[in-house]
Parts: structure tokens; C-alpha cells; sequence
């Protein structure tokens, strides 16, 4: 069911549905006549109020559960007050500070991943959750090292000065100069290329016969790059912290609801790829409920938002996800925040 524009509902209509999906967002239950009739403003009897709400859940933005008089928002609801009626608070100074003094730039960039997703998930309620970002970068420089026993160790300098090292299995001896000579060729043609245009140059030339490497050498460097490759395309692609966060007493009561929404977690590549979609938005995104395929049965919301580097390019995501009775207004800011902080740090 569509929900009516917010142009269609009266003045006392909306008044009263803000009232419940805040009242909801604020204590995770159904909210009733006598509390809106209590001290809210509305000066309304209670007779009154649940005659509007009768209206309400018509439309289908309120429904009621079979156990309580009172009403909660549906996610048809929920999204129409998030997308027209949310008032939304910006972080605290209490939250700033919690994360901008955890990202402060000391240590590994993986480092702050970690502590990116640990911050959205204390700050949240919620389970926080990071995609790695693509790390695509340019090489500077190339050399293979001889460990004995068939293996050397690769390693691999960026531009930026990052280093990372592999050890490359390759079985038998290793004759004199043969790791100089695929370094030396790998180096003359990776330098200001990504290991994927440079892998690609290498791999066309050698099949085209047109390098001047012998058959040992070309089948270490082959070997060296297929390695690379594959560890690249296997890293770990998403962090997430605070799935405890997910069990609170509401979501006891659920326990399918629960199971569900930990064991679409645990499948953190269709995790990855839900927020994949929220790399071209210019704002942060909102998947409510039954909205994303991934998380339809557990009935959860995800808040995601790109992060990029410091020449403005994204480079992964970043959010929460949680019950769909998350603290919209509080939590989105905050991912902002957050999303702002770490692009700082990513060179």
C-alpha cells in the first residue's frame, strides 16, 4: 500500500502520527489514546484521538498490534516520516568527540575500520558496519625475495607508501638471478599503474610471446601476479561490531526475527552488496524494512553512507543496522559525522 502524500492529511492527522511514530521510535512500543491524550498538546479527548487513528491505520501508515490497544507506525509509515517529517538533531558534543578522538589518524587505516564500525555500533544501539575500502592503487615498486625451500615473498610498495607482502609458493629450486630478473621486468611495467592494468600489460605480452623473459622467469611472474590477484579479490570486504546490540529484550520476543537478521549478517557479502548501492548517493541512504530484499524477513532498517578520500573519490560505505524503531534523526547525522571523519584519514 502507497501512503498519501503529507498534503493530504490534516493538520490534527499529522500532528497525531508524528506523536505515535516518535512515541514508537522513543520506547520501541505501540503508543495509545491516553498517552496522546496525556500531556502532548494535542488537547484532544481520547475519544477523539483513536478516532484519527482508526483514519490512520486506514490509509496504512499505523497499524495495531493484537496484543495492545495502542498503535506503531507501519514501514510505509515510517517512510513517509522519514523522508518528510523527521526533525533531525545533530550529533551531541559528547558524540563528536567520541568520533573524532577515536579516528584520529594513529595507526593502520584497517585499524580505523575497526574502530569505525565499534563507534557506530556504541553510539547507535545498533550493529555498525564498514566496507572496505578499494584500495586500487598505484604501485611504485616491485620485488620478489628469495625465502628458500621453493617459496619468495613478494612485496608490493604503493605510491602512497604502503607496503604489503606475500609469500609466493613456487616449488623446486630457484636458479641464480631468476627473482632479479622478474623483478626487474614486473618493476619496468608496473610503475604508475594499478596491479590490475599492470597485471593485464604483463599477462597480454607474455601470451603474445613479445617479452624477453625465459620460460622460468615468465612462469614465476605469472605465478606472482595470479597470487596477488587472488589475495586481493578475498579479502575480507565488510566489518561488522555489535550484533549483541541486535539481542535486546524487544527482539527476544521475536526470536525468528533474530535468527533471521544474524544469519543475513553472517552472509556478509550479500551485506556488501546491498551497501554497494548507497556508493552513488550523494546523501546517506535509509533501506527500511521489506525496502531491501537481504533484510525483508527480519524486518530491520539499514542507514548507509558513502565515505571518500580526500580528492573527494568514494572509496566504500558505511552504516548501521538495527530494528526499524532506530532513532532515524539521531543516527543519521551521526553516520555523516562519521562518514566525514574517516574520509580524512583515507589517503
Amino acid at each position: 500500500m502507497s501512503a498519501p502524500p503529507i498534503s493530504e492529511l490534516t493538520d490534527r492527522a499529522r500532528d497525531i502520527f508524528r506523536l505515535v511514530v516518535e512515541g514508537y521510535l522513543e520506547s520501541g512500543q505501540p503508543v495509545g489514546s491516553k498517552t496522546l491524550a496525556g500531556d502532548t498538546g494535542l488537547n484532544l479527548s481520547p475519544a477523539s484521538i483513536r478516532a484519527v487513528l482508526a483514519d490512520l491505520e486506514s490509509t496504512g501508515l499505523l497499524s495495531a498490534p493484537h496484543t495492545s490497544a495502542g498503535r506503531m507506525p507501519t514501514e510505509t509509515g515510517l517512510r513517509l516520516f522519514v523522508d518528510g517529517m523527521m526533525r533531525v538533531s545533530e550529533p551531541t558534543a559528547e558524540e563528536r568527540a567520541a568520533i573524532e578522538g577515536r579516528l584520529n589518524g594513529n595507526g593502520p587505516i584497517e585499524q580505523a575500520l575497526e574502530q569505525t564500525s565499534a563507534i557506530l555500533s556504541d553510539l547507535s544501539g545498533a550493529a555498525g558496519m564498514v566496507m572496505v575500502p578499494t584500495r586500487d592503487q598505484k604501485l611504485a615498486q616491485f620485488s620478489l625475495v628469495d625465502l628458500g625451500q621453493g617459496r619468495a615473498l613478494a612485496v608490493l610498495v604503493s605510491e602512497d607508501g604502503n607496503v604489503e607482502n606475500r609469500v609466493i609458493e613456487l616449488g623446486g629450486t630457484l636458479g641464480p638471478g631468476l627473482l632479479e630478473q622478474a623483478s626487474n621486468y614486473i618493476n619496468a611495467k608496473l610503475a604508475g599503474r594499478t596491479l590490475n592494468e599492470a597485471g593485464a600489460s604483463i599477462l597480454k605480452e607474455i601470451t603474445a610471446g613479445k617479452s624477453q623473459l625465459d620460460e622460468a622467469s615468465k612462469s614465476l611472474v605469472e605465478r606472482g601476479l595470479a597470487v596477488l590477484s587472488e589475495d586481493a579479490s578475498q579479502r575480507p570486504v565488510l566489518i561488522v561490531r555489535g550484533q549483541a546490540n541486535l539481542l535486546d529484550d524487544a527482539a527476544m520476543q521475536d526470536i525468528d526475527r533474530v535468527r533471521s537478521l544474524i544469519e543475513d549478517l553472517e552472509s556478509k557479502q550479500s551485506v556488501a552488496e546491498l551497501l554497494e548501492s548507497a556508493r552513488e548517493a550523494e546523501a546517506t541512504r535509509i533501506f527500511i524494512g521489506s525496502e531491501n530484499r537481504l533484510f525483508a524477513l527480519s524486518g530491520s532498517s539499514v542507514i548507509a553512507s558513502p565515505y571518500r578520500d580526500r580528492e573527494g573519490r568514494v572509496v566504500g560505505v558505511l552504516g548501521v543496522i538495527g530494528p526499524t524503531r532506530l532513532n532515524y534523526a539521531r543516527v543519521i547525522p551521526m553516520i555523516d559525522l562519521t562518514a566525514r571523519s574517516l574520509g580524512k584519514l583515507i589517503g
